[in-house]
C-alpha cells in the first residue's frame, strides 16, 4: 500500500522561496523502497503484460499523490518512476497525462499549493518533446488551457525554467501556435510584481529565439508595446531584462526585418528614458539601443527623432498655456473676493 503524507504544521511559517525544504525523517527506509522499485522497472526482465496487474490507474493516482511531498529527495524518486511507467506502460500514456492535467488545473483554480509541478512539468518537458506530428486536438488544448494559467500564480518562480522549457518545445513542434501562446502569455502579465515580469520577460526571449519569421509578424504590435512599457518600468531590474534583447543577434534582425513597424512604437519611451532614467546604467543601455535602431533605419530614426521633439515642444507649450490661464483665474477670482460690494448703494430703475 502507499504511505499517507505526513499533514504539514500550520505553526511552521515555510516559504518555498526562501526556506530549505523540511526533509522527511523516514527517508533511509523510504529510499530503499523506492531504489529497489525503480531497479525493478528498469529491469529488462520485467514484463509490462504482467505488471500492468498492479501498476494500474488506481497506482498512478496514489502515485502522483505522493508528488506532494515536500521532501526533494522523494520528489526526484517519484519523478524517474513515473517517467519509467509512462515508457513501458503505454496503455496508461493518456491517463497519466489526463491525471497530470487534473492536478494542474486543480493547483492553478483552487489550492496553488502542490510541491511537485517542476518535476510533473519536467517529466511532461520529454513527453511533448516525444509527440507525433501534427499535435492532436488535446494536445494544443493542454498547451492553451492548462500550461498558459500555470504563469499567474504566486509560486511561479519554483517551475518557471521547466514551465518555459514544455511552451518551447509546443512551439518547437507546431509553430503555427506561437502567436495564441505570446497572446497568453501578454494577457497573465503580472502588473506589480517585478520578479515575476523579469520572469515573463526570460519567457518571451527564449520563444523569439526560436520563432519563425513570419509568426514574429503576427506578434510584433503588441509584444514591442508590451516591451515598451517595460523598458519605460521605474524598476530597473525590468527595464534591464528589456532592453538586453538587443544584445540577440536574431531578435535584433527579426527587429530589423520589421523596424518600420516596431521602431514608432517602442522609439518614444527609449527617447524620454534616455533623458529622464534615474538609473545611469539603463541610459547607457538605451544609448547603446538607439544606435543600434540608428544602423537599422536612420531615415526612419530621423523622422522618429524630429517628431519626437515636435510633440515635446507642442506638450510644454500646452502646459506653459495651462499654468498661464491658472494663474490667471486665481488673480481674477483673488480681486473678485478683494472688492468692496457695493449692492446697498445701486438703486433699481425701472
Amino acid at each position: 500500500g502507499f504511505r499517507t503524507l505526513p499533514p504539514i504544521e500550520s505553526s511552521i511559517d515555510y516559504d518555498p522561496d526562501e526556506d530549505e525544504p523540511p526533509m522527511e525523517a523516514t527517508w533511509p527506509h523510504l529510499e530503499l523502497i523506492y531504489a529497489f522499485f525503480l531497479r525493478f522497472l528498469e529491469s529488462p526482465e520485467m514484463q509490462a503484460s504482467i505488471a500492468k496487474k498492479h501498476i494500474d490507474q488506481q497506482f498512478v493516482i496514489q502515485l502522483l499523490e505522493l508528488f506532494d511531498s515536500m521532501d526533494p529527495r522523494e520528489r526526484d524518486y517519484l519523478k524517474t518512476i513515473l517517467h519509467r511507467i509512462y515508457g513501458k506502460f503505454l496503455g496508461l500514456r493518456a491517463f497519466i497525462r489526463k491525471q497530470i492535467n487534473y492536478i494542474f488545473l486543480k493547483f492553478v483554480y483552487e489550492t496553488e499549493k502542490f510541491s511537485g509541478v517542476a518535476e510533473l512539468l519536467e517529466i511532461l518537458g520529454s513527453i511533448i518533446n516525444g509527440f507525433a506530428l501534427p499535435l492532436k486536438t488535446e494536445h494544443k488544448y493542454f498547451l492553451v488551457r492548462v500550461l498558459l494559467p500555470l504563469h499567474k500564480t504566486k509560486s511561479l518562480a519554483q517551475y518557471q525554467a521547466q514551465l518555459a522549457y514544455c511552451v518551447v518545445q509546443f512551439l518547437e513542434k507546431d509553430p503555427t501556435l506561437t502567436e495564441q501562446v505570446v497572446l497568453g502569455l501578454l494577457r497573465f502579465w503580472p502588473k506589480t510584481n517585478s520578479s515575476k515580469e523579469v520572469m515573463f520577460l526570460g519567457e518571451i526571449e527564449e520563444i523569439l529565439d526560436i520563432v519563425d519569421p513570419q509568426q514574429f509578424v503576427k506578434i510584433q504590435q503588441p509584444l514591442f508595446r508590451q516591451l515598451s512599457r517595460c523598458v519605460s518600468s521605474p524598476q530597473f531590474q525590468v527595464a534591464e531584462r528589456a532592453l538586453y534583447f538587443w544584445n540577440n543577434e536574431y531578435i535584433v534582425s527579426l527587429i530589423e526585418e520589421n523596424s518600420e513597424i516596431i521602431m514608432p512604437i517602442i522609439f518614444d519611451s527609449l527617447y524620454r528614458i534616455s533623458k529622464e532614467h534615474w538609473n545611469k546604467a539603463i541610459v547607457s543601455l538605451v544609448y547603446n539601443v538607439l544606435k543600434t535602431m540608428m544602423s537599422m533605419n536612420s531615415k526612419l530614426f530621423d523622422d522618429l527623432t524630429s517628431s519626437y521633439k515636435a510633440d515635446k515642444q507642442h506638450e510644454e507649450k500646452r502646459q506653459r498655456t495651462e499654468i498661464t490661464y491658472g494663474r490667471h483665474l486665481i488673480v481674477l477670482n483673488l480681486n473678485m473676493t478683494r472688492k468692496p460690494c457695493h449692492r446697498n448703494r445701486i438703486r433699481c430703475v425701472y
